[in-house]
Order: C-alpha cells, then sequence, then structure tokens
C-alpha cells in the first residue's frame, strides 16, 4: 500500500550509491552508521540492496551493523528487472521502520540514471521520497582495468553528483596520477573526493533531514555544523554561517540567499545546509514559494546538494534563534574566497526593504 503523501518536512530522503562490483560501496555505508548515532542515537537509516544473485551477504552485514531495516532485492539489475520493485520497497521499509533516511546501494552493474528516473517518478506519485543525491565508488586500484571493459563503469561515473575516490592508498603517487588521467579521459565535471579506508563524512553524503537538522537548528550555543573531531583526513571545508537580528521582525535578503542557491556552482560547492526563520517564505528551484501551513515567522529547512535544493517547512518558532544558520561545504582550497564572499553581503544580509536592516550580525566562521 502506497503511503499517504505528507508535508514537505515529512519527505524520506533517498540517497543512491552506485559503483562497480567490490568498489566498497558496502563498507562506505557501514562507515556512516556511527557518525549518524553520535550525532542522533535514535538515528534511523534503511538499506535497500541490489544485488545479480541469490547470495545476500553485504545484506547481512548491514543487518549485524544494527541497521534500522533492509530489503534486498536479488537474482537481477535494480535498472532492469527489479526497477518495478523499487517502490513496493520503499513502501514495506517505510510502513515498517520509519526510516528518516534511505540508502539505494545498486549492484555493480547498474545504470544510475535509469533508477534516478524511477526514484523521481516514485517521489512525484507518492509525495513520500525525495532524492537527495547520487554517489560513485570508484576503486582506484582496478579502475584502469575495468573503466576498460566495461561501459557501466563508465556510465556510473558519469551519472553521478559525487564521484568518491576509494582504494587509492596502495598507489604510487606515479600510480595515482595515472588513475587520475583515465579518469579524466571520462571528460565530466563531477566533483570528486578521496575516501579515507572506505571512510567519508556524512555532512558530504548527506543533506539533511528535519531530524538532523532539528538539534543543531536549536543550539543557541557555539555548535555548528561540521564542528566536530574525527581522525579521518577531509578532503571537505566547511563555513559557518549565523546571521542574528535585534529586530524580532527583521528577516533575511531572500532575494541575496536565493541568488547564493542558484549561482554557487558544484565543482566548489558541495553542500548548504540551513535553517531560516522567516516571514516570508522562500523561493523553490522553479519560483514557486514554499508553501507554509501559518502565518507571520516560521521555519525552513534548507538542503542545497549539488545544485539541486529543496526547502522544507517546520511548524517549529524559536524566538530567540538566529534568523539564519547555515553551513556551506566547499572543496579543499575554496572556503576562504566563499567566507570573503559572504562576509562582504554578497548572499547574506538582513531584508533592509524598512531600512536599517534590523540591526544584525553576520559571523562567518572557518569551522573545518
Amino acid at each position: 500500500m502506497t503511503p499517504t503523501t505528507p508535508t514537505d518536512a515529512h519527505r524520506v530522503p533517498l540517497t543512491i550509491i552506485t559503483g562497480f562490483a567490490g568498489a566498497g560501496k558496502t563498507t562506505l555505508i557501514l562507515n556512516l552508521l556511527p557518525q549518524l548515532r553520535t550525532q542522533n542515537p535514535g538515528y534511523k537509516l534503511a538499506l535497500i540492496k541490489n544485488e545479480i544473485g541469490d547470495v545476500n551477504v553485504d545484506t547481512q552485514l548491514a543487518a549485524a551493523a544494527e541497521m534500522t531495516g533492509s530489503r534486498e532485492l536479488l537474482g537481477d539489475c535494480i535498472c532492469c528487472t527489479n526497477v518495478g520493485q523499487i517502490e513496493d520497497a520503499l513502501a514495506q521499509l517505510d510502513r515498517e521502520c520509519h526510516p528518516d533516511r534511505i540508502i539505494i546501494e545498486t549492484s555493480g552493474s547498474a545504470e544510475p540514471l535509469k533508477l534516478v528516473l524511477e526514484v523521481n517518478r516514485i517521489g512525484k506519485a507518492t509525495g513520500r521520497y525525495e532524492l537527495d543525491g547520487v554517489v560513485s565508488v570508484i576503486d582506484a586500484e582496478n579502475w584502469g582495468g575495468y573503466a576498460n571493459t566495461s561501459f557501466t563503469a563508465k556510465l556510473q561515473a558519469k551519472q553521478t553528483d559525487l564521484i568518491v575516490i576509494n582504494k587509492w592508498e596502495g598507489l604510487s603517487e606515479r600510480a595515482f596520477d595515472l588513475f587520475l588521467d583515465k579518469l579524466g579521459d571520462l571528460d565530466v565535471d563531477t566533483p570528486q573526493t578521496k575516501s579515507d579506508q572506505g571512510w567519508i563524512s556524512k555532512d558530504l553524503l548527506f543533506g539533511w533531514d528535519p531530524k538532523m537538522a532539528r538539534a543543531w537548528a536549536t543550539d543557541h550555543g557555539h555548535g555548528h555544523a561540521g564542528e566536530h573531531k574525527h581522525d579521518h583526513k577531509s578532503e571537505m571545508e566547511c563555513l559557518s554561517v549565523t546571521l542574528t537580528a535585534t529586530d524580532p521582525e527583521a528577516g533575511t535578503d531572500l532575494a541575496k540567499l536565493d541568488t547564493l542557491l542558484k549561482s554557487a556552482p558544484k565543482d566548489e560547492v558541495y553542500r548548504i545546509k540551513a535553517v531560516l526563520y522567516s516571514c516570508t517564505s522562500p523561493s523553490a528551484p522553479d519560483g514557486a514559494h514554499v508553501s507554509g501551513d501559518q502565518t507571520g515567522r516560521a521555519r525552513y529547512i534548507l538542503n542545497w546538494s549539488f545544485g539541486r535544493w529543496t526547502w522544507s517547512h517546520d511548524n517549529v518558532v524559536d524566538t530567540q534563534a538566529p534568523v539564519l544558520r547555515m553551513s556551506i561545504f566547499t572543496t579543499q582550497y575554496e572556503s576562504s574566497k566563499w567566507l570573503e564572499r559572504i562576509e562582504g553581503g554578497q548572499y547574506v544580509a538582513l531584508d533592509d526593504h524598512d531600512g536599517g536592516g534590523g540591526g544584525g550580525k553576520l559571523e562567518v566562521r572557518r569551522v573545518q
């Protein structure tokens, strides 16, 4: 049975993780669980795993790692014969596990574009699911071999929002340069990042859903998303932006913020996540205003991912919160440029339509 259509704030985000067989997709997923549980012990992550054949070893690993729920689609490729089963699998997980997020891990032979089209169709038909991003995992040690023989491997590297380079640590500097040359032969501008032995920050792979944003949005201290300690090397930099106003009626200049969302290049900016308090509804990518259930000041949650973005409306009203709190995740060496632009008021400022701008303060700092 298809779930009833909820409000935007309760859509379940879907992340597709693809890559050739043995690239390290399952390891990457299992390394995300501890990060999510550290931030929110009650966070529910579910998995749909597709494998050609009838052995579900990876799904059993996911269950052992205390994944909230999992469904395996065995026997055929998820983008071909099994594509029609995705909606049933999503509905079953949603009904039985009530997940906060679902990962779809494809088989090594899946073509991402076909799956993206089906996920978008399901999301539009049910109003329940929303594609958050497509990630392709590449095995750097073996890319030269299977990229030369597998057309699908090349499609997986092209039809994606982010390429995660895995298993690169054992390569010499020259061998790694040769790998990058072969990858460059695909002639795509897809953002790339290296994993740290199969570890990638959840802030890069996942956008925000209401449960992930809740604690951060209500924290009035100095904690910021992305400001955490870990032992892994980071290929990502993070800016924390806080905009406050002394006038309770003041708000963010939504036209400037919209310019940022439309102009940020995806090869420099990976993700933008924000909590906005505003008396005026922000605009979706098509220019339509985000609907809300109330008039006056309301809370909106932004999830910007590789050039796409959504606003979700929230009924929570906190009069003590900043009018805008935002994290901008950039590729290495790009955060300083964006810090200067934002500090200069190019993209973030109070709305001064009444003059004076409400006596606010803008704080921008690098936290990672």
